[in-house]
């Protein structure tokens, strides 16, 4: 394991202390899973730019003229 410190504002610290404690776990663990959690959330919005990046204008026409013009299913109207 490796120790981190970091200075954050006093609301973040509270609500973090409080969500250990409602979750009956440590302060480092509730830490730990937010870190967890902003980075997944980073690494996705990352992994979508670079696929999006690949896609081209020409292939989406392509893939939306072989779909039939017909009007929606009931119930999948705007």
């Amino acid at each position: 394991m490796t120790t981190i410190q970091a200075e954050v504002p006093d609301y973040l610290a509270k609500l973090a202390s409080e969500a250990a404690e409602k979750e009956k776990t440590t302060l480092d663990q509730i830490v730990a899973l937010a870190l967890s959690a902003q980075l997944s959330a980073w690494k996705v919005r990352e992994d979508m730019e670079t696929r999006a990046s690949r896609g081209r204008p020409e292939d989406l026409r392509d893939v939306l003229a072989g779909v039939p013009d017909v009007p929606p299913l009931p119930g999948d109207e705007l």
